[in-house]
């Protein structure tokens, strides 16, 4: 059999790949004779599919998120303990006459929304939002799933991303999940009035309920930044409650370094410090000039981890 004869019976399909890419990626060229010239190619990722893709991922990512059983506990818990301070307080300012935070909560059910933040934005909110942090990459690595997300095609960058974005979704919607058991619980044990504020002025219900709102974006956005350390160090293993486990650590020995007198130096550094820094919006006027410094803070932490954990996870071996 001659060697012409050979090449005419080869199957189509077998061609190198690199040939049938090119072909597939050109358009139709022009007829034979034709002077039309041929239509230009057109690009392989629209910006329109890939901006689709990137809000289908995430929106898949938070609905697996709060459809998870552990996460509707956090929020239950969450939910609860504004309830509880509120009878705590309500039992306690029953009898006599108080001062202090319970006597400022006893006079304006507003200021119990305050109070519950004051006492969960330290510990409980945090560690909410490690687990999710947390669990966002290695847990993908420990369950497997974490090459076949990056085959699919979703792009490291842009699953780190995502990833990120839905424990900052979380930690917004922990926050306004407090804001608004305390909100309800203070509506229904104590009075409504004018809310009087820390320097001893007193503003209306109105204004009193968009200083709730400030102090609501404030203290998402430092959930933001507790975020993005807990994403950075999940990046660092394929276990999941490692990472959880390092960044609880982390809050707790920052709360305690903060404790000590002798380190007073480093206390502005620490991210739990500026937490509570939201009492600014108690103050008449607003402090806006140390919400800013604490939004500052904030976006230092963002930039600075969120470098970390894209470093590491774009040359990272995927080998689960």
């Amino acid at each position: 059999m001659s060697t012409a004869e050979t090449q005419e019976r080869r199957t189509p399909g077998l061609v190198p790949v690199t040939e049938t890419m090119r072909t597939a990626e050109r358009r139709p060229s022009s007829a034979p004779g034709s002077s039309e010239p041929a239509e230009p190619s057109e690009p392989a990722g629209p910006p329109v599919r890939l901006a689709s893709a990137f809000w289908r991922l995430l929106g898949s990512e938070l609905g697996l998120t709060f459809r998870r059983p552990r996460n509707q506990v956090m929020l239950a818990v969450l939910a609860s303990v504004p309830v509880l301070i509120g009878i705590a307080l309500r039992i306690a300012s029953a009898d006599e006459a108080v001062g202090g935070l319970i006597g400022a909560v006893a006079g304006n059910s507003l200021m119990l929304t305050f109070a519950s933040f004051s006492f969960l934005v330290l510990l409980l909110m945090p560690i909410a939002v490690s687990v999710v942090g947390g669990d966002s990459i290695a847990g993908e690595a420990g369950a497997g799933t974490l090459r076949y997300l990056l085959a699919a095609p979703a792009g490291r960058t842009r699953l780190l991303v995502v990833k990120y974005l839905n424990a900052v979704v979380f930690g917004y919607a922990i926050t306004v999940v407090v804001a608004l058991s305390a909100l309800v619980t203070g509506l229904i044990l104590f009075p409504v009035g004018p809310v009087t504020l820390l320097s001893g002025s007193t503003i209306s219900v109105a204004e009193g309920l968009l200083r709730i709102l400030l102090t609501v974006g404030y203290v998402g956005a430092g959930m933001a930044a507790l975020a993005a350390v807990a994403v950075a160090l999940s990046t660092f293993t394929e276990v999941s409650i490692g990472a959880i486990a390092a960044t609880m650590v982390l809050i707790i020995v920052t709360q305690v370094l903060r404790a000590i007198p002798q380190l007073e130096a480093i206390t502005p550094y620490l991210l739990p410090s500026w937490w509570t820094k939201f009492d600014a919006v108690l103050r008449s006027p607003v402090d806006f000039a140390g919400l800013g410094q604490g939004l500052l803070v904030f976006g230092a932490y963002i930039l600075l981890f969120g470098s970390i954990a894209w470093a590491r996870f774009s040359g990272k071996d995927i080998t689960s």
